[in-house]
């Protein structure tokens, strides 16, 4: 808003100042306030996934009843308990409003990653750019993190589609998301890294993410051991990311709610600047 940019900041269906309707939702669930312990506040205590260690960036002492704590744990509401629900339910009230406001620049980050994806996929023409903040993945299964000595585990099948549950436009066409011949990397492209799942190749082409995307990831959070494969992802099936690895720029420290973190501004700062050469005359 500073630089200049009409903002949207949306409640997603069901959750915020979006009311609940149970009949069409289902059941609702409370986000995991241990789990933010584990992977927010005191991930250098836990020690899950080899980059934890390196957090220096929350402003607090990561304690639950420390006030930092509290101000962030306070804002946690409820949502739909199924998650591919989410997603059909978000790309469809996303359009809609892009489709009312016109083009856009579309955020998101972490859980909202599955939905930016078949937005930009239903309107290309739309959506000028993505600015993906740690977005939803790896890319098809999740990952468990089990901490020393292996770190990894793979978790269930959560984005039948790549890089989401909702069907995205491939060439050749897929008519379901089984059609899609999945391979893992038999090394790791690091020590401290997954083997990212990817297509079998030749890979089928996402054909309407021609936009400028920007993915980010910090250094200390849980995406740091996978955020790579959603680019890998990306570039396989012919767009053409940039990934921003805030620790090649000096930023260090990080967790994956950077934007709540001591130098978030820093990181509003690179966000804007690459938002401002990617589409001059925008900021």
């Amino acid at each position: 808003m500073r630089q200049g940019y009409a903002v949207y900041v949306v409640d997603q269906p069901g959750r915020g100042r979006s009311g609940y309707l149970a009949e069409s939702y289902g059941p609702w669930k409370v986000p995991d306030g241990d789990g933010g312990q584990r992977r927010y506040l005191s991930q250098a205590k836990y020690r899950l996934w080899p980059q934890a260690h390196l957090h220096t960036q929350w402003p607090g002492s990561g304690a639950p009843d420390d006030s930092v704590t509290l101000q962030m744990t306070s804002g946690y509401l409820p949502e739909i308990e199924d998650f591919t629900k989410q997603q059909f339910l978000n790309r469809d009230a996303l359009v809609a409003l892009i489709d009312q406001i016109g083009p856009a620049i579309l955020m998101v980050h972490s859980q909202a990653g599955a939905f930016g994806w078949p937005v930009a996929d239903a309107r290309p023409d739309q959506v000028k750019a993505i600015l993906a903040v740690e977005p939803n993945g790896p890319p098809f299964y999740q990952v468990d993190f089990t901490g020393a000595p292996d770190y990894f585990k793979q978790g269930p099948l959560a984005l039948p589609y790549g890089l989401s549950a909702v069907p995205l436009t491939y060439s050749p066409a897929v008519a379901d998301a089984k059609e899609l011949a999945v391979v893992q990397q038999e090394l790791a492209d690091g020590p401290d890294l997954v083997r990212c799942h990817l297509q079998r190749e030749p890979a089928r082409k996402l054909s309407n993410l021609k936009m400028p995307i920007l993915v980010v990831m910090s250094e200390a959070s849980y995406h740091a051991p996978y955020d790579h494969c959603t680019v890998k992802y990306l570039q396989q099936a012919g767009a053409q990311p940039t990934f921003m690895r805030l620790a090649d720029l000096g930023i260090k420290g990080n967790s994956h709610v950077m934007m709540n973190e001591k130098n978030n501004k820093e990181i509003a700062t690179v966000i804007a600047q690459w938002l401002g050469k990617t589409l001059p005359g925008k900021e």
